[in-house]
């Protein structure tokens, strides 16, 4: 072969190679494209009447602009909450769409944004209370002009707060901010999370969402503080959402020591934050499905912007044990235990622990009582809402119970905290009007003790040991397990979410800090976990999460029905009292003579027992009326003055003869 023929040989080569990998439109194709069936019958009628591409796209671009506007126009109202029931989904044949006709796209697509939240508005969150505490949960999420509140519980006491019934949060930031409050999400039903919002609804009155038990427990305590007639109560389901504003809030089913408690999936203008209120993974729970792990998977995989996670049990490693193993070990007790009465006494929103009391009773042939406020009215609710399976007959009023044998009784209570005048509390000191316990009660106590409540349960225990009772506790026998995640349910959470940003919630600062270091374990980065505090604000935005500023704050203490009128000052006072007793100096003078008339008189209260103190007491007169007598010896006619230099002296001397500091109170009246 010539060189001539060789070369003309490798030019065909490679014109039938370029030939091979150029696309040319089809006729075929394009024909079909123009007859295929089309929704939009305004692009369909360009098409075939000639029309070019570029008029197809604009008239689509046209239809979107037009859809998109209608959009906005039906949510630009957007302080009308909806609730958007979840319906099984149906399947649907998607429309066919046309092919367009191939054409070289010759202008550069635009460039996709690496950060949708670069412009979206920003997102706070706000914890007024479960901050390095137990209790008082709530947690406030603002986006300009909409905020919505999650939780809204109570705390109790600490021992140094002398009289006071209970803590609420300070809710000074909610109600400056009223007019942007869409409403209220509850988690579920423990006092812990929803105590508080009688004292809220009381000022600022928005709607509540949450599930039938929840709201069903609510409406009692609603009730009581007169404020049910005008509460907006709105019955949402596991797998509903609902929009509060800028705000979606889907509710996730949990398992936890109370049913219908849910997390809560907070879609927001940053993306999707999840507030996993108390849970834990229950593979075998009582008349109630597993907690739903599989849409935290799937919104975990979409993205998650930030995960607000329970804290209580993060220091308990492993996982924590199903509701059903109570069930075990109340078996053996009451097949143990025939001959004997038992009292049950165990949290009163635990209808779980009730049902299997009522189902072993049953089974052994007993009546069931049930006693305490708080347990009346959540059986009760339990039982109309269906959530309890009571045969008839089985439940009798505590008044009955003497029309039966000891044995064929069991007993259910509250008190299981120890706490005073509960109904468990009367019973051990004999104070109680329907049942007093002797050596032929068995006492179990379902339940294990809250921190800082251990004194007043062992007080009790060790009452009723001395009346000859047997007691039962957690510690001797497995009779309670505890409705909060472990270790390794907690690692569960977040390797379903996956989450950006961590904040740890629910916990005294030692939980929160251990809840960090599981997280980092885990590989998250450091400085995308906050460890916050009450009043602090984080703010979310595109650029990222970081802490901005704080709000009002603090602690509202209920004494009686005064709500906020024991601050500090009353609480030092009372403290004083309690450590040093009170001392009282009354006299009788006349100001326009400037001469005492009579006393001053001593009155001791709390610090001395005057009969064994006489000689003290007769000091201390004689001290209170030679400073009198000089200062209205001297000219000194105020009143106040008077009572400073009286005050000031009994003080030094009674502290120079005991060293202790009762509070004086000197009483003047004037002739």
């Amino acid at each position: 072969m010539t060189e001539t023929e060789i070369k003309e040989n490798t030019n065909e080569k490679k014109k039938t190679k370029t030939s091979r990998w150029r696309r040319t439109p089809s006729k075929n194709k394009t024909e079909k494209a123009v007859s295929a069936p089309s929704s939009d019958v305004k692009s369909d009628t360009a098409l075939s009447s000639g029309e070019s591409g570029n008029a197809l796209v604009k008239n689509r671009q046209k239809s979107i602009r037009n859809t998109k506007g209608q959009k906005t126009q039906n949510t630009k109202n957007h302080s009308e909450n909806t609730v958007e029931k979840k319906t099984p989904a149906k399947k649907a044949e998607a429309p066919k769409k046309p092919h367009a006709p191939y054409r070289r796209n010759t202008k550069k697509s635009p460039k996709v944004s690496e950060n949708p939240f670069k412009s979206a508005p920003k997102v706070k969150i706000i914890s007024l209370g479960g901050l390095n505490e137990i209790g008082k949960n709530i947690t406030v999420f603002e986006c300009e002009n909409d905020m919505i509140v999650v939780d809204c519980g109570i705390g109790f006491p600490d021992d140094d707060m002398l009289g006071v019934d209970l803590v609420t949060p300070d809710f000074t930031y909610i109600e400056n901010n009223a007019e942007k409050l869409r409403g209220v999400f509850i988690t579920h039903g423990h006092e812990d999370h929803i105590g508080s919002l009688p004292y809220l609804l009381r000022s600022v009155n928005v709607p509540v969402y949450g599930t039938r038990l929840t709201l069903g427990i609510l409406e009692n305590k609603l009730a009581e503080h007169k404020l049910l007639q005008n509460a907006k109560l709105n019955t949402v389901s596991a797998g509903d959402t609902v929009t509060a504003g800028k705000f979606k809030v889907e509710f996730i089913r949990v398992n936890h020591s109370i049913a219908d408690a849910c997390a809560l999936a907070i879609t927001t203008p940053q993306g999707v934050i999840i507030h996993t209120g108390d849970f834990k993974l229950d593979t075998t729970p009582i008349e109630s499905e597993m907690m739903d792990i599989t849409r935290l998977g799937e919104l975990g995989n979409k993205g998650v912007r930030m995960l607000l996670c329970e804290s209580t049990n993060v220091e308990r490693p492993g996982y924590t044990p199903s509701e059903r193993k109570v069930g075990f070990s109340l078996e053996k007790i009451f097949s143990s235990a025939e001959d004997k009465r038992i009292i049950i006494a165990t949290f009163s929103s635990n209808v779980h622990r009730v049902q299997q009391i009522i189902n072993s009773s049953v089974r052994h042939g007993r009546k069931v009582a049930v006693t305490g406020r708080s347990m009346v009215n959540v059986v009760s609710a339990a039982v109309r809402l269906g959530y309890m399976n009571v045969p008839e007959g089985a439940i009798i009023d505590i008044d009955d119970i003497k029309k039966y044998p000891p044995e064929k009784i069991t007993i259910v209570t509250t008190g299981s905290q120890g706490e005073p005048m509960s109904a468990l509390y009367r019973m051990a000191f004999s104070d109680h009007d329907k049942v007093q316990l002797t050596d032929k009660d068995l006492v179990v106590l379902s339940s294990s003790a809250i921190p800082g409540n251990e004194p007043l349960v062992g007080k009790i225990v060790n009452e009723m040991y001395r009346r000859g009772v047997n007691v039962y506790h957690d510690s001797s026998v497995e009779v309670h397990v505890s409705g909060h995640a472990c270790q390794e349910e907690l690692k569960l959470m977040h390797a379903l979410t996956k989450p950006e940003f961590f904040m740890p919630i629910h916990g005294e600062y030692r939980h929160l800090i251990q809840h960090k270091e599981l997280a980092e374990g885990m590989g998250m980065k450091p400085e995308n976990i906050f460890v916050s505090d009450i009043g602090k604000v984080i703010e979310l935005d595109g650029d990222g999460a970081r802490f901005n500023g704080t709000v009002p704050s603090g602690k509202v203490l209920i004494d009686g029905t005064g709500i906020g009128d024991v601050g500090n000052i009353v609480l030092r006072d009372r403290k004083n009292l309690a450590e040093n007793g009170l001392i009282i100096a009354v006299a009788t003078i006349s100001m326009d003579e400037g001469v005492l008339m009579s006393g001053p008189d001593i009155i001791s209260r709390g610090f001395v027992y005057v009969r064994e103190s006489e000689e003290l007491m007769s000091a201390t007169k004689e001290i209170a009326e030679k400073t009198l007598i000089n200062a209205l010896a001297s000219g000194v006619r105020e009143w106040s003055e008077l009572k400073n230099l009286l005050k000031a002296s009994i003080s030094r001397y009674i502290y120079a003869q005991t060293k202790r500091k009762p509070i004086i109170l000197p009483v003047l009246m004037n002739i």
